[in-house]
């Protein structure tokens, strides 16, 4: 094994020095340093197809769509038109907790599939599908029924679409279709599109029936794993703030359907849900700015932001009142675990917004991220949004429909005028901003987009951190390393760690994972120096 590299560029050296020449051209794009100290934003590559060969963590399309969009909604009846593995490996991975409400609806649990076989694939599915749909009306009587292409489908060529509409007017219900064939984009990021577009052009905006509050808005991006949406349900409700729809965790069709009301979308995932957020303020003339609720003191600036949007005094004191209330076990926390993981280091490689969110979690606990990374970003979601216009759209990206958006001649109501929006910017209060998550990490940490499992070792091997979040195709491999591991795509059976409540589970539940001996007891099979069985074939 090389000697422990000196600076990040002797880092990178040893993360590419095994790979084939081409190969190690294209990952050498794909790693960049951090840039906190100011210094210029370096361009990474990212949204790329992966390297055929290289372990990504990465999903499909349609686990964007699916698994991750429209799976956490209660009472949509979620169906997947492909075989039953597509759906049965989709179900109930990502821990999405709702609250069934008075009606009782709650169709998470259910794994619907239209089990399509061989014989499906030659003569077609479409009847089969026809049928499914028509058995789970039968069964649930839901409000809304979303079907899922998988690859099979898109290669056969079913038409959902044709089979959504024709079933809505049978069964007088929402029923649409997304085309989200697993393999129609480089990473989940496309299927998380696909979701947005059909949410929009189908359910968002579709019920005037007025909705009372006095500070309405939509939270964006976030999907309620471990009971992260029920934390900062709380915090509205104690602040005052009417939360009309969240985009999906512990959600449903009629919220989505009146979110137009809305005086203001607030984006937690940008990645996943910012399209929504374009078109809403397009159509509607609702303004969105990018919130954090993953930490304790990026929540308290999210709830100022927001109290500060509404320009309302009264809110402003309730918000300051509800921080005053909610720091002090908060600090308490952070002091009793500061002395055991101060100076501690972690590594994150996980999607969405998380691999960024969850650092602000470790610094108030003293701990530094050595390297981070997504599963599927896209260039602004590492650099800002400032790069935009700049991003190239290659074949991949246009294979996802860009919906053609007007305002409503009727709905659209800008909620601030030019003036007040400007007047507010003034103060800090920012719109359709996201600064992307190199420039707050610190030079000598490093990024790196869609890590494959041997940078994931050596990165290991080189920089020994003290704990490693990604998801679960990685767990046991890292803890065989010596290496304690926190999913951050499911919390494992952890969680809620949003807001206040969130932060005091994660400072306890990190110094567990840091201090406790069992991972340097570990020792991988592979590192086992102990007798090995031999034999011999032997021909009959």
């Amino acid at each position: 094994m090389s000697t422990t590299p000196k600076n990040l560029e002797e880092l990178k050296k040893e993360l590419l020095d095994k790979m084939p020449t081409k190969v190690a051209r294209k990952r050498d794009k794909a790693i960049v340093p951090g840039a906190e100290s100011g210094e210029a934003i370096p361009v990474i590559q990212a949204n790329v197809r992966t390297i055929p060969g290289i372990l990504t963590q990465r999903g499909c399309t349609y686990a964007g769509c699916k698994g991750v969009v429209l799976g956490p909604t209660r009472d949509i009846v979620n169906l997947t038109h492909g075989p039953i593995g597509c759906g049965y490996y989709s179900w109930l991975t990502r821990r999405n907790q709702t609250d069934a409400g008075e009606d009782g609806d709650n169709y998470i649990p259910y794994c619907l599939s239209t089990d399509m076989t061989e014989n499906d694939i030659v003569f077609g599915g479409e009847k089969k599908l026809r049928a499914a749909i028509k058995e789970a009306y039968d069964n649930f009587k839901p409000k809304s029924i979303s079907v899922f292409a998988t690859c099979p489908v898109g290669l056969i060529g079913d038409d959902i679409h044709a089979v959504a509409r024709q079933m809505q007017e049978e069964l007088g219900i929402t029923v649409f279709a997304n085309s989200c064939e697993g393999y129609k984009g480089v990473s989940q990021s496309a299927g998380h599109h696909i979701a947005n577009n059909q949410i929009f052009r189908h359910v968002i905006g579709t019920d005037d029936t007025p909705v009372e509050g006095k500070y309405k808005i939509n939270l964006l991006g976030e999907y309620n794993i471990g009971g992260d949406a029920f934390e900062i349900e709380r915090i509205f409700e104690k602040c005052g703030i009417t939360l009309l729809a969240t985009f999906s965790g512990n959600s449903t069709i009629t919220q989505f359907r009146q979110a137009h009301h809305a005086d203001l979308n607030t984006v937690m995932c940008h990645r996943s849900l910012n399209y929504v957020a374009e078109m809403m303020e397009t159509k509607f003339g609702i303004p969105w700015m990018k919130i954090n609720f993953i930490g304790a003191e990026a929540t308290a600036k999210s709830l100022r932001r927001i109290a500060a949007y509404f320009e309302d005094p009264e809110l402003m004191a309730r918000v300051e009142q509800v921080i005053a209330e909610e720091m002090p076990a908060v600090k308490a926390a952070a002091a009793e675990v500061l002395p055991r993981t101060t100076g501690k280091t972690a590594m994150l490689f996980v999607g969405g917004s998380r691999a960024h969110h969850y650092q602000d979690l470790f610094r108030e606990i003293g701990m530094e991220t050595l390297a981070a990374g997504y599963e599927f970003a896209h260039r602004d979601d590492y650099e800002g949004r400032h790069v935009l216009p700049t991003i190239k759209v290659d074949a991949d990206s246009r294979n996802i429909e860009e919906l053609e958006i007007e305002p409503d001649p009727v709905r659209y109501n800008p909620r601030k005028t030019p003036e007040q929006m400007k007047a507010l910017e003034d103060k800090d209060v920012r719109f359709k901003v996201y600064e992307g998550m190199i420039g707050e990490m610190k030079k000598e940490a490093l990024i790196i987009d869609d890590i494959n499992q041997y940078e994931t070792h050596r990165i290991i091997e080189l920089m020994k951190p003290d704990i490693f979040c990604a998801g679960i195709k990685e767990k046991y491999i890292i803890q065989k390393m010596g290496v304690p591991l926190k999913q951050l795509h499911n919390y494992d059976m952890g969680g809620p760690y949003a807001g206040f409540v969130g932060a005091v589970n994660w400072y306890h539940e990190i110094d567990r994972l840091v201090n406790t001996k069992v991972w340097s007891l570990i020792k991988a099979p592979w590192n086992d120096n102990g007798p090995e069985l031999e034999a011999a074939y032997v021909a009959g």
